[in-house]
């Protein structure tokens, strides 16, 4: 393999090569997006060494969607997720065709399929949820709980903010 190809570090999103001092403090919406590149490159390193095939990000969030819903549409999905129905169905597709996910006709609509995770599909949930909670303590472990607790409703806050239409 090239040295190149092993860098498992991508420094081309952040500003000052990824350094803490690139970023500025009072830009919060490129913290954020710095944060979430890191978090999903911690998350795909760890789980390229899990067992088992496992979840990209997007099978993850669809089969989690499904395991917080049971018995939820393909539709109500892309209702929730604001994501391209095409693109939805090739993934609820896949993971039909690896036995992560099944689904049951609607008594009401035999159109309409009631999705929710296999047993296999809950397990790799769990384990995706255990890689998540690890990561999860990592980023924390400096912060007190108020201050996880702080951190929580501010950003609950901003999403509020964010849900309400402009005027």
């Amino acid at each position: 393999m090239s040295t190149i190809m092993a860098k498992t570090v991508d420094h081309v999103n952040q500003p000052g090569g990824g350094s803490h001092p690139g970023h500025r403090a009072d830009d919060w919406p490129e913290l954020v997006h710095a944060l979430m590149h890191r978090l999903r490159s911690a998350s795909a390193a760890s789980g390229a060494a899990a067992e088992g095939a496992g979840l990209n990000g997007m099978e993850a969030r669809v089969l989690g969607y499904f395991a917080r819903h049971p018995g939820a549409t393909q539709s109500e999905l892309a209702a929730h997720s604001g994501r391209d129905k095409a693109q939805l169905a090739r993934l609820v597709k896949e993971l039909r065709a690896r036995k992560l996910l099944d689904g049951t006709e609607d008594a009401t609509d035999r159109r309409q399929l009631r999705l929710a995770p296999t047993a296999d599909g809950q397990q790799l949930l769990r384990a995706e949820r255990k890689r998540r909670d690890a990561l999860r303590r990592q980023a924390e472990a400096g912060l007190s709980a108020a201050e996880r607790a702080q951190l929580c409703a501010l950003l609950l806050k901003l999403l509020a903010a964010l849900e309400t239409p402009r005027a």
